[in-house]
C-alpha cells in the first residue's frame, strides 16, 4: 500500500490527473505530512516565489428573499417576510465609498434567487453602479443566480452572461457549488440548479472570457468519494477552457458551517470536520487540480492557525479581509481579519503577503493600509 500511495503522488508531482478512486485512495490512507509535502511541491510549480496573496474586497447582497430553501442557510428570507430586503443605490454608494478609503477596489455582489428580480434589473444595477464608480471591479452573482435568472426569463445562460458583463460584470465567483453531486444537491439544496447545469455556466462563462473561482463546500452528508468527484467535475471544466480564458482562477474549499441550520436542526449532518481533515482537503484540492493555479485556504471557516498550515499544504493564497459578509457568518463563522491582522497571520507562516485583485494581478499596497490599521468599528480584530 505505501508503494501505491508513492506511485500515486508522484504521478500527481508529474501533472497526470488522478481518477475519482486514486483520490479517495489517497484522501483516506495516505498520511497528513505526504499530502502536505506533496502539495506544497505543486503549489512551488503552479506558484513559484514565497508570495501569499490576499485582496481587499466586501462581500455585500443584493437581497435575502430566496426561493431555493437551501438547508444550511441562515440568512435568506422568504419573499414577504418583515426582514425582507432590496438594497439601494444609497446604501451600495455607502458601501462602494467605504470599500475604497479601506483601500478595496472590489464589490463581491451576491444574494438570493428573489423571484421578481430579473435580468434588466441586474443590468440596470451593474450599468449604474458602473456609470458611479468606474473604476468598481464587480465580482457578482454566481452560477444557481444565473441559472435563477436564465429560468425567469426563458433564455439561455450564454445570453444572460454575455448581457451581465457588457452591463459590468468583470468575474463570476464559485458561489452555490456545495458539493456538486446531485444526490448531495437534493438533500442539502434541492432548490438550486444541477451540478451539471453550475458546471454548464461556468463553461459557458469562461468561452465568453468571463474569469471565474470554484468552491466546495464539504463536511455535511457528502462522501470522499463525491468530494473528489466534486474536483474531477471541476478539472474537467477547466480543460474545456478556450486558450484565451484563464477559466477558474482558484479554488476554494471550507467546511460547513452549521450552527442553527435546518440541517444540523433536523439532525441530518452537523459539522465534524477537523483541522487536520481540513489540511487535508486543502492539499487534496491542490493534488487533483493540476490546472488550477490558485488555491485558497479558508481563513473565514477555519481560523487563523489552521489556515497558516494550510499555507504549507498547497494554498498560496489566503483571501479577503472581507469587510462585509453576511452568509457564511450567519451558520456560525466568526473568524475576522484586518489588513494588518492578515499581513501579520501570513508573515507569521512564514510568507510575503502581497495584495492582489480578483485577477491575482499584484497591487501596490494603498498608502492608508501602510500607515494605520483599517478602523476597527468596521473591521473586528484578528483572530
Amino acid at each position: 500500500m505505501t508503494n501505491d500511495i508513492q506511485s500515486l503522488l508522484n504521478k500527481a508531482i508529474a501533472l497526470e490527473p488522478l481518477n475519482i478512486e486514486e483520490g479517495v485512495f489517497l484522501f483516506e490512507n495516505a498520511s497528513t505530512a505526504s499530502l502536505m509535502a506533496t502539495a506544497n511541491t505543486l503549489r512551488y510549480t503552479h506558484v513559484p516565489g514565497n508570495k501569499v496573496t490576499w485582496i481587499i474586497d466586501r462581500n455585500s447582497n443584493t437581497t435575502n428573499v430566496c426561493i431555493a430553501n437551501c438547508k444550511f442557510c441562515n440568512f435568506y428570507r422568504i419573499p414577504g417576510h418583515e426582514e425582507a430586503y432590496i438594497t439601494s443605490i444609497e446604501e451600495y454608494k455607502q458601501k462602494i465609498e467605504e470599500t475604497f478609503a479601506f483601500g478595496g477596489n472590489q464589490l463581491l455582489l451576491q444574494g438570493g434567487h428573489h423571484p421578481d428580480l430579473g435580468l434588466d434589473y441586474y443590468v440596470k444595477l451593474f450599468k449604474d453602479l458602473k456609470e458611479l464608480y468606474p473604476a468598481l471591479k464587480l465580482h457578482a452573482l454566481g452560477p444557481p443566480e444565473i441559472a435563477h435568472i436564465t429560468k425567469l426569463e426563458q433564455s439561455t445562460h450564454h445570453e444572460v452572461l454575455h448581457a451581465l458583463k457588457e452591463a459590468g460584470l468583470d468575474s463570476l465567483p464559485g458561489a452555490g457549488a456545495e458539493i456538486l453531486n446531485n444526490r448531495v444537491r437534493r438533500l442539502i439544496s434541492r432548490g438550486k440548479c444541477t451540478g451539471e447545469e453550475w458546471l454548464e455556466i461556468m463553461r459557458v462563462a469562461h468561452t465568453l472570457d468571463i474569469t471565474t473561482s470554484a468552491t466546495m463546500m464539504f463536511g455535511h452528508v457528502e462522501t470522499n468519494e463525491e468530494r473528489m468527484e466534486h474536483l474531477v467535475s471541476i478539472r474537467d471544466i477547466q480543460s474545456l477552457k478556450p486558450d484565451h480564458a484563464k477559466g477558474f482562477l482558484a479554488f476554494i474549499p471550507w467546511p460547513f458551517q452549521d450552527m442553527d441550520t435546518i440541517l444540523k436542526k433536523l439532525k441530518r449532518a452537523r459539522n465534524t470536520c477537523t483541522g487536520d481533515e481540513y489540511i487535508r482537503m486543502i492539499a487534496m484540492s491542490r493534488i487533483m487540480l493540476p490546472n488550477v493555479i490558485n488555491i485558497q485556504a479558508s481563513w473565514l471557516t477555519v481560523g487563523k492557525k489552521i489556515a497558516q498550515v494550510c499555507l504549507h499544504a498547497g494554498a498560496n493564497d489566503f483571501g479577503s479581509i472581507m469587510i462585509e459578509e453576511n452568509v457564511v457568518s450567519a451558520a456560525g463563522a466568526s473568524y475576522r481579519f484586518t489588513a494588518d491582522g492578515i499581513q501579520n497571520a501570513i508573515k507569521e507562516a512564514g510568507f510575503i503577503p502581497q495584495l492582489r485583485d480578483q485577477q491575482y494581478n499584484e497591487r501596490i499596497l494603498p498608502d492608508n493600509i501602510k500607515q494605520q490599521e483599517l478602523d476597527k468599528s468596521s473591521l473586528t480584530v484578528d483572530v
